[in-house]
């Protein structure tokens, strides 16, 4: 909000400016500066306007206002004090400027696709009696090239020094350079400012010095410009560090548990930039055992004994340096069924199966038999005596039956009886 100076304020400014104590002519004209700044705002008719910053390439507002009109139109003028627009009539043929709104109170114009040359000062003015102006300052900004990066050519051996430049151009104001590991911002040298007197903008230059690590294989380095005029990370450029290091090298056994009589099976593996071209495989004190074949990056054991104990070195070789693996081997006793308690769980199942097997041909077996058995009791019939005479069955009358059955058990023939 505008500061406002009161009628009464006015008064006493007028007071000191003719005073006789404002004695030199600096004091006397701030003096009637402020009773001028004053007195227009307390004048309805004076323009007012406001000061407008604008990238090169967008578009800008100029706006005046007046609180009260007496019919007299509004005017806008160039830095050039050209006519732009007379109330709602273009006065300049430049189809950039076009009119955005015309009231007897408010004259509104835009100016697309701005350009560094449309920066100054545009006039703003009612034709009263007298004439009343007001300035509305532009201020165009350049907006910075793409960065550029140079100095650094892949690839780089790890521990040497690289330095990396960054240059942008056509900013105004000067923009500002950052440096970026990744994610990480980093610091630079400080940055050159060189103006370029053809177009009014800044030419700007910055220099990274960094001693590379493995570390920093593959890394993006990055740098980006900082400015008014641009949304951030607008413009940015990345490059990839290639570093190339020697190979850093262990062993790994690919198979299971050595045990004495079995298979085993190391691999030797090299990480390095680039990567190990050749392996040389090592028993350290002694000789491999003849058994241990080398394939490339692997070392195979045909067939282990306990005399293939010890420590076995991989060395590899990637052309920019050498790495060295260690790996102790300790041959296990064979397996042994009984102590394992898998082979336990797999024998225990075999005899249950072998044990169900004999039961179920036992119980088959017994059921034939009785099966047969039965057969057999059915075609064979059993015999026994009875007391009884046979010459009881033979009597012509019951007295002779009678008398033959009390006498005759000795002649008597058996008696059969059958049964199941």
């Amino acid at each position: 909000m505008r500061d406002t100076l009161t009628s009464s304020t006015l008064a006493v400014v007028l007071r000191h400016a003719m005073s006789p104590s404002v004695r030199d002519w600096g004091g006397r004209v701030a003096c009637w500066w402020l009773w001028e700044r004053a007195s227009k705002e307390d004048d309805p008719f004076q323009p007012v306007t406001s000061d407008e910053t604008v990238a090169v390439g967008g578009t800008v507002t100029l706006t005046c206002q007046v609180a009260e009109n007496d019919n007299s139109s509004l005017q806008w003028s160039n830095t050039a004090q050209q006519t732009l627009y007379f109330g709602e009539k273009r006065a300049l043929r430049d189809n950039r400027i076009q009119l955005h709104r015309s009231t007897p109170t408010e004259l509104s114009i835009t100016i697309s696709d701005v350009q560094l040359s449309d920066e100054g000062e545009y006039t703003c003015s009612i034709f009263t009696m007298p004439v009343r102006t007001a300035r509305a300052t532009v201020t165009v900004m350049g907006v910075p090239g793409k960065p550029q990066l140079s100095g650094y050519e892949e690839p780089v051996l790890e521990g040497e020094r690289i330095t990396l430049t960054c240059t942008s151009s056509g900013s105004k104001p000067p923009a500002k350079l950052r440096w970026y590991r990744g994610h990480e911002e980093i610091q630079g040298q400080p940055q050159d400012v060189a103006p370029d007197p053809d177009d009014r903008t800044f030419r700007v230059r910055s220099e990274l010095h960094l001693t590379v690590t493995r570390a920093d294989n593959e890394a993006p380095i990055a740098c980006t410009v900082d400015h008014p005029a641009l949304a951030e990370g607008d413009k940015r450029t990345e490059r990839q560090l290639i570093v190339q290091y020697s190979p850093d090298v262990n062993i790994r056994p690919v198979s299971d548990l050595p045990r004495e009589g079995e298979k085993f099976l190391l691999q030797c593996v090299g990480i390095g930039n680039p990567e190990p071209t050749s392996y040389e495989w090592k028993k350290k004190d002694g000789e491999l055992p003849l058994l241990a074949k080398v394939d490339g990056s692997f070392l195979r054991f045909e067939l282990l004994n306990k005399s293939d104990n010890g420590m076995y070195l991989c060395q590899a070789d990637n052309g920019i340096g050498q790495g060295q693996g260690e790996y102790v081997l300790l041959v296990q006793d064979a397996a042994d069924s009984s102590a394992d308690p898998t082979a336990m769980s797999a024998s225990s199942g075999v005899d249950h199966a072998v044990i169900g097997g004999v039961v179920a041909v036992i119980f088959f077996i017994l059921l034939c038999l009785l099966i047969v058995l039965g057969r057999y009791l059915i075609r064979h019939k059993g015999t026994y005596l009875t007391h009884e005479a046979k010459g009881s069955d033979e009597a012509h009358d019951a007295d002779t039956a009678i008398i033959n059955a009390e006498g005759g058990h000795s002649s008597a023939e058996e008696r059969k009886e059958y049964f199941i």
